[in-house]
């Protein structure tokens, strides 16, 4: 019902599979080799961060993760280089490396918006709560 209703207010969709998912992460990792020093860190760790999707889509169906991921990453630097998107994904009943676009899988893009977003917003917490903790411990240590 619900995904109706998305795609009625707002009917934009990318390619499921985790294909969007890796097509950011790459687009993460060719910005963050503009970046210098130590602040590329959270760009390439997002970047990874975000293959969890398809390496779990890819673990699940028995595929070779480690095989099907370097294909999938080379597919989209392949695609990111020639100055288009790419949606090649993880077909979720063989394994193996697929066009979405062909398979016809994809996901509402407010749904795949709000997830990212919730993603980086809890991540953003954890780390507020880990200054607070670690500022206690440090005045703690100091008062000692």
């Amino acid at each position: 019902m619900q995904v109706v209703r998305n795609v009625l207010f707002d009917p934009r969709m990318l390619p499921g599979g985790g294909a969007t998912e890796l097509a950011i992460a790459t687009a993460i990792s060719k910005g963050a080799d503009q970046v210098e020093g130590i602040s590329k860190w959270p760009f390439l760790a997002v970047g990874q961060a975000l293959e969890v999707i398809p390496r779990t889509l890819a673990q699940n169906c028995g595929a070779n993760v480690i095989r099907l991921l370097t294909d999938l990453r080379t597919k989209h630097s392949q695609s990111a280089a020639q100055g288009g998107g790419s949606s090649w994904g993880v077909n979720g009943t063989t394994g193996e490396m697929a066009d979405m676009h062909s398979l016809g899988i994809w996901e509402p893009y407010c749904v795949k918006a709000q997830t990212l977003k919730t993603a980086v917003e809890s991540a953003c917490l954890i780390l507020r709560i880990d200054d607070v903790v670690s500022g206690t411990r440090k005045k703690k240590a100091a008062e000692n």
